[in-house]
């Protein structure tokens, strides 16, 4: 696979994982369309950095395993 598709390839993915990410953390355009939250009313609060780090080692195993270049399908002679 050609270092170009390879690239594009691992673009479309970031873009995927990215962009309800970068959607999510927009601001609203009109503040009174903004939801208030009442401080304390549930505990979903926050992240966990394992859930986070996780994600990142996720995403960078699938990144190596579209540009790993291991020439599997060279020829192999008797």
């Amino acid at each position: 696979m050609n270092p170009w598709k390879k690239a594009a390839i691992s673009f479309a993915a970031t873009s995927m994982i990215l962009a309800p990410v970068a959607a999510s953390a927009a601001p609203a355009s009109n503040p009174a369309d903004a939801v208030s939250v009442t401080d304390g009313q549930n505990e979903l609060e926050g992240a966990s950095w394992i859930a986070i780090v996780l994600g990142l080692a996720i995403v960078a195993g699938g990144i190596w395993l579209v540009i790993d270049g291991n020439d599997d399908d060279s020829p192999v002679s008797p």
